[in-house]
Parts: structure tokens; C-alpha cells; sequence
């Protein structure tokens, strides 16, 4: 048969495909929630969480149990400008039910003369690990008692004609190296996570049902007669399901443009720097991978005989896709050369640069679009492999 012909029967397949695809209720669902609204919401759920610790931050407010106890360190609060609250009875319980979202600080009884004779009375700062909001305000709370500490033994050496600079023989000064959109990537580091799998499960339903949905509706055999060659059947339902899978990318990547008018806090507004180039660097990356993506989605369900049971198959790709980006979470040593031979986290690294304002080279996309091309005709050559055995049966 003519290279021509051959053409003229994948696109005819691929029509036929990404008609009935875009015709089925259940995949433009998909589409729009994984694609269009997932990404966003939870950029927007990300920025509201912070900018209620920004909320708290402003009110300026400590929690204190036994405040009688210690009108120094009251009076030291409020020229800090911050509003002492006395702590409810039950704050233990509350902080456990996460009902109080504020530590809450002890001052036990004599705490004043106790600093008065130069002891050191011990002030507890209590807060629950397991609630998130009272843990973030701890290091807070300590730093404030911190000032006080300091303050109080400045005012007993000057007492007694001895310079502070001695207890400070030296000054110690912090400079972070990383830049601000660095510093962003440890909040909106998930965001390529959402995208891959955006993409995933936008080509799943497709690729499930071109395959194993055509041999449970008996649609397969007679395409299966037509006289194209093997291949070309191929080429186009592959295409279809791909173009689909690139289609969810592109409705992914650029959904944060719009969602970035959303977002509630300045701090983290000020730090993601997402435009129009970071979204073409994720395309460049997650291209290929939906290409891929979907060959194997389709060599794992043409094996099966109904779509319920490319489900439970696909089950294997569906985890490997969702575990795989954890390694860079969990990876505390840094990038490795390896990792862009893998699948799904090489493209969760290389968007993490991009995040990070650092991109990526022609060299690095490389290996990571070579890995794409060779699955890529790996799933349609056993593709086409199982129709050609399906049709001589």
C-alpha cells in the first residue's frame, strides 16, 4: 500500500477518533475540571492558606495563660504593638482540636520576682505539632520571648556598668542565596505534580476506550477488515488520544496565567513569576510526555478485553505516573543526571527549574524527549502488533 494511502487512513481514523472522543460527555468533564479548574484551585487554595498565617502575622495578637503574673513582659508585648489575649481554660484541648490556632504562652507563678532576683523562671510556649496553623506561630512566639531575654539582660548588665557588647563578641549576619522565585518553589513546588497528572488522566479515558471499549463494543473487528494497513489504524487512534493529552497540557499550563489575578496573598503573588515563557518551557516538556503517555496507556489496555479491566490494568501506569514525581520530593541531595531518564519525574524536575527561574537547556530536554520518542514507538509497535494478531486470528 502507498505511503499516500497509508496517510489518508490515519487521518481518516484520527477524525473519526478525536470526534467520538470530544463527543463523549465524560472526557470534556475531565478536560475542563483536570485541565482547565484543578491546577487553578488549588494555586488558589495554596494562596488563601498563606495569606491566613499573612492574616494572623498582621493581627499582631499573643496568647498568654498567667499574663497577672509577669506585668513586665505585658508591658513588653504591647511596645512590640502586640495585643495580649488571655488564653481559655481549656487552650490545651483546643490547641489538640485545633480549635485555637494560636500557641499560647505559660508564664508560671513568681514569674516577676523570679527575674527580679536574677533566676530564670521557665515560660512554656505550647502548641500542638499535629495543628498546622498553631506550630507556623511558635518560631514567632519564641523569637518575641527571645527579644524580651535579651532586653532584660542588656538592662542587668548596664545595671551594673558592664558593657552587653560582651556577651556578643561577635555579630552574626544571614544572606540567603536563594532568589525569590527559589524561595516560591517550596509552596507552589506541587503545581507540576497537578499538571502531569492533569494530563494523565485527560488521555486515559480516550486511550482506554479506543482500544479496549472498541473490542467490548465489537467495534474493533470491522475496522480490523478494512483493507489499511495495521499501522495506520494505529497512528491515527494514537494520534487522537495524543492530541488530547496535549490539548489537556496547553488548557493546564495556561489556566495559571489567569489564575495568578486570583491569588490572595501579596507575599505570594510578589514570589510566582509564571508568565506566558514558563508556560511555553512546560509545554516543551510535557509535550512529548502526553505523546508517550498515551502510547502506553494504549499498549496496556489493547491487551485487555473489556474497559473495566483496562482500568484495573491501567492501575500499574496510573501509580507509576503519581510516585514517580515523589522522588524529587523526597530527594534532599539534589538534582542527578539519572533522573531525566525517568519518566514523569524528569518532567517534574525540569518544571521545578523553570518554577525556580533557573529553566533548562537544549541538552537537558534531550534525554527526557528521547526517553518519550522510544515509548512512543515502543506502545504503538505492540499496538499495531496485537491488532495485526487480532485480525489473522
Amino acid at each position: 500500500m502507498s505511503p499516500t494511502s497509508s496517510t489518508r487512513h490515519a487521518l481518516t481514523v484520527y477524525r473519526k477518533e478525536l470526534v467520538d472522543a470530544l463527543r463523549d460527555r465524560r472526557t470534556l468533564l475531565v478536560v475542563l475540571v483536570s485541565s482547565v479548574l484543578l491546577g487553578p484551585l488549588v494555586l488558589i487554595a495554596l494562596s488563601a492558606f498563606i495569606a491566613s498565617f499573612e492574616e494572623r502575622a498582621e493581627k499582631r495578637e499573643v496568647v498568654v495563660a498567667g499574663i497577672e503574673h509577669a506585668p513586665s513582659l505585658k508591658n513588653y508585648f504591647e511596645r512590640q504593638t502586640y495585643t495580649v489575649r488571655t488564653a481559655p481554660a481549656d487552650y490545651e484541648q483546643q490547641l489538640r482540636r485545633s480549635k485555637l490556632n494560636d500557641p499560647v504562652v505559660v508564664v508560671p507563678p513568681g514569674f516577676e520576682q523570679a527575674v527580679l532576683l536574677g533566676e530564670a523562671p521557665v515560660v512554656e510556649v505550647v502548641s500542638d505539632s499535629a495543628n498546622r496553623a498553631a506550630q507556623e506561630g511558635a518560631a514567632r512566639i519564641e523569637r518575641l520571648l527571645g527579644g524580651y531575654s535579651r532586653e532584660r539582660a542588656t538592662l542587668n548588665l548596664a545595671m551594673r556598668g558592664v558593657s552587653p557588647q560582651v556577651l556578643e563578641p561577635i555579630e552574626v549576619g544571614e544572606r540567603d542565596l536563594a532568589s525569590s522565585q527559589t524561595r516560591a518553589t517550596q509552596l507552589t513546588g506541587i503545581l507540576p505534580f497537578f499538571v502531569i497528572m492533569a494530563v494523565l488522566y485527560g488521555a486515559l479515558n480516550a486511550a482506554l476506550d479506543t482500544t479496549a471499549g472498541e473490542r467490548e463494543r465489537g467495534s474493533l473487528e470491522p475496522l480490523l477488515m478494512n483493507p489499511a494497513e495495521r499501522v495506520a489504524l494505529v497512528l491515527g487512534k494514537w494520534g487522537a488520544v495524543a492530541s488530547l493529552g496535549m490539548l489537556i497540557a496547553v488548557l493546564s499550563c495556561f489556566s495559571f496565567l489567569p489564575a495568578q489575578w486570583l491569588l490572595r496573598s501579596d507575599t505570594l503573588q510578589a514570589m510566582f513569576q509564571y508568565g506566558v515563557h514558563e508556560a511555553l518551557m512546560f509545554l516543551a516538556v510535557l509535550l512529548p510526555f502526553a505523546a508517550a503517555l498515551s502510547a502506553v496507556l494504549m499498549a496496556v489496555a489493547i491487551r485487555c478485553k473489556s474497559f473495566k479491566e483496562a482500568q484495573a490494568n491501567s492501575a500499574v501506569v496510573i501509580l507509576g505516573v503519581s510516585m514517580l514525581p515523589l522522588v524529587s520530593v523526597l530527594n534532599q541531595s539534589g538534582e542527578s543526571p539519572w533522573q531525566l531518564w525517568v519518566p514523569a519525574l524528569a518532567q517534574q524536575t525540569l518544571m521545578t527549574r523553570v518554577l525556580r527561574g533557573e529553566g533548562f537547556g537544549a541538552e537537558q530536554v534531550l534525554v527526557p524527549l528521547v526517553v518519550c520518542v522510544v515509548l512512543t514507538a515502543a506502545g504503538v509497535w505492540l499496538v499495531a502488533r496485537m491488532l495485526r494478531n487480532a485480525a489473522v486470528r
